[in-house]
C-alpha cells in the first residue's frame, strides 16, 4: 500500500469512527486555547463527507471551543500574572494585548464577539476577558454567538454547496470578512445609540 493509500485509508477509518465527534471537540479545545491553527481545514472536509452527522459536527466543535473559552478565560482570571507574558509573546504581542485588553474593557460583548468569528488568535480574547474580569456570563454568550455562527456557518455552506464549499471559501474568504466585519460594527453602533 502507497503512502496516498495508507492516508486515505487511515482518513477513511477515522471519518467512519465512533470517536469522530469527540475527536473534533477535543480539537476545537485545543484549536481555541494552544493551537492557532484555523479548524476549518479539518472541518470542511470532514462535513463534506460526513453530512448526515454535519449539524452535530458544528454542535461539537463550538462546544469544544466553548470548553476552551472558559479555560482561557479562567487563565486570564486566575493566573494572568503567572501564565500572561508567556500567552502574550506566543500568540501575539505587548502591544496587541494592550490594544485588545482596552477594546475588552470598552466594547466588551461585541469585542468577543469580533474576535470569536474572524482569524485572529481567540486566545488573546479570552486571556483579555478574564485578566480585565470581564462578566463571565457575556462573556460566554458572546464567544457562544462567535463560534456558533463561525461553524454552523460552514455547515450551512457545506449543506448547500457540498464539495463545493472549499472552493468558495477560498474564493470569497476576504470578502466574508469585510462583511462580518461591516455587521458587527454596525451592532456596535446601535448598541451604544441603545
Amino acid at each position: 500500500m502507497s503512502f496516498t493509500d495508507n492516508v486515505k485509508h487511515k482518513t477513511q477509518r477515522f471519518i467512519e469512527s465512533k470517536h469522530m465527534l469527540s475527536s473534533i471537540t477535543v480539537a476545537s479545545f485545543l484549536e481555541s486555547t494552544i493551537v492557532p491553527i484555523p479548524l476549518e481545514a479539518v472541518l470542511v472536509p470532514l462535513m463534506q463527507a460526513r453530512r448526515d452527522k454535519i449539524w452535530l459536527i458544528a454542535l461539537m466543535a463550538t462546544l469544544g471551543c466553548m470548553i476552551g473559552a472558559l479555560f482561557g478565560y479562567a487563565l486570564g482570571y486566575y493566573l494572568f500574572d503567572l501564565v500572561g507574558d508567556w500567552v502574550i509573546n506566543t500568540f501575539s504581542s505587548p502591544e496587541q494585548f494592550e490594544v485588545v485588553r482596552q477594546k475588552m474593557q470598552a466594547q466588551g460583548f461585541w469585542f468577543v464577539i469580533s474576535l470569536g468569528i474572524i482569524p485572529i488568535p481567540f486566545q488573546i480574547a479570552m486571556l483579555a476577558a478574564g485578566a480585565t474580569k470581564y462578566s463571565l456570563i457575556l462573556f460566554i454568550l458572546a464567544s457562544a454567538i462567535a463560534r456558533s455562527i463561525r461553524y454552523f456557518g460552514l455547515a450551512i455552506l457545506v449543506y448547500y454547496a457540498g464539495n463545493q464549499a472549499q472552493r468558495i471559501i477560498s474564493k470569497h474568504k476576504t470578502k466574508a470578512m469585510v462583511i462580518l466585519t461591516i455587521v458587527i460594527v454596525g451592532g456596535w453602533i446601535i448598541s451604544a445609540l441603545v
